[in-house]
């Protein structure tokens, strides 16, 4: 079984600006039935951008989400297994085990490796009808195994969506109106990927990464420094969402003792 400290440590790495939740008790729940089997596929290429999504078009930048198509915000919250939430996406929850997840979606859903996704983490596509809902994330070269509990999930699939309307492919812009003034930062230890904050984020659970403008690097006019961290209020008008994190936080139990 893959160590729960190990994930821990990784993915806390991956976006420095969220604050560490206090963690629950170990959870004893395991899967009654066998799940459906993953599917490994690799990908063609070794890019370290994520997989490309039907839903989104490519986008030159290997440190920026693939150029994602602009979506309104939608003033109709989202179904149950279209909601992007602390708690996690769709029928996906931060802190169930993996095979908890197999086991809810059953047939209806394949599970297929993607690996690489992104630099220093690997995923499990969760698909449905021929297109990718959402990824499970975690260390490149750990598989996944049932047991393992899931502590990061990610999407670019624009039809998940915040409470409030808000996912993958809404103008930065458009997501100022409902959660407030946008600061947008990249750090040089994270990959320089970048990401924006809201004034009024929904939950220190969900992070929003940033699809910069096609041919643009940053979506931020960030000023020169030699700073690990650099931060903007000042961006390209055309930018977007393009994935939407969600994190474990207080939902994850702790490791088991050795």
């Amino acid at each position: 079984m893959m160590s729960q400290l190990k994930i821990k440590f990784t993915i806390s790495a991956l976006l420095l600006l969220m604050g560490c939740g206090e963690a629950k008790p170990p959870s004893t729940q395991t899967p009654e039935t066998s799940p459906p089997p993953v599917t490994t596929t690799t990908p063609q290429t070794t890019n370290s951008s994520p997989v490309e999504s039907p839903t989104v078009a490519t986008s030159p930048s290997s440190n920026t989400p693939q150029g994602t198509t602009a979506v309104a915000p939608n003033s109709t919250a989202p179904n149950q297994t279209k909601l992007i939430s602390a708690e996690g996406i769709g029928e996906a929850k931060v802190g169930m085990t993996f095979g908890e997840l197999k086991k809810r979606l059953g047939t209806k859903a394949q599970f297929q490796v993607k690996s690489p996704f992104i630099v220093d983490f690997d995923a499990i596509a969760i698909v449905q009808s021929g297109q990718t809902q959402y990824y499970i994330l975690y260390p490149a070269g750990v598989p996944l195994s049932d047991s393992d509990i899931i502590e990061a999930l990610v999407t670019d699939n624009p039809n998940y969506r915040t409470a409030q309307g808000i996912g993958s492919g809404t103008p930065i812009t458009q997501a100022e109106a409902v959660y407030g003034e946008a600061t947008l930062s990249y750090s040089t230890v994270n990959e320089s990927r970048e990401y924006v904050k809201f004034a009024k984020d929904p939950s220190e659970a969900i992070a929003f990464r940033v699809a910069a403008p096609k041919g643009q690097q940053f979506a931020g006019n960030y000023p020169s420094s030699t700073a690990e961290l650099k931060e903007t209020k000042d961006f390209q008008k055309p930018a977007s969402i393009g994935f939407v994190e969600v994190y474990c936080r207080q939902n994850c139990p702790l490791p088991s003792p050795n």
